[in-house]
């Protein structure tokens, strides 16, 4: 992933934007760190982590409909 960041270039057009060498390199420098430190994820590790999400998220709206089904059961008899 390092290949596809370029400290110099981000150096020189940090440093043509008014910024001074040092502080040019220090965010070139953070901003190479951060490209390297970051995990690019697989389509099957998205698509699973997409199906976890959708299953909790149906398991709540199921769960939603249930208590307001039991709300409305509840309201129904004490007013019946």
């Amino acid at each position: 992933m390092s290949g596809t960041f370029n400290t110099a270039v981000t150096v020189r057009n940090l440093e043509a934007t008014g910024l001074k060498r040092e502080q040019a390199e220090a965010i070139a420098t953070a901003c190479h760190e951060a490209v390297d430190a970051a995990q690019p994820v697989t389509r099957p590790e998205l698509d699973a982590a997409l199906a976890a999400l959708e299953n909790r998220l149906t398991m709540r709206m199921f769960g939603s409909v249930f208590a307001a089904a039991g709300l409305l059961f509840a309201a129904l008899k004490l007013t019946g």
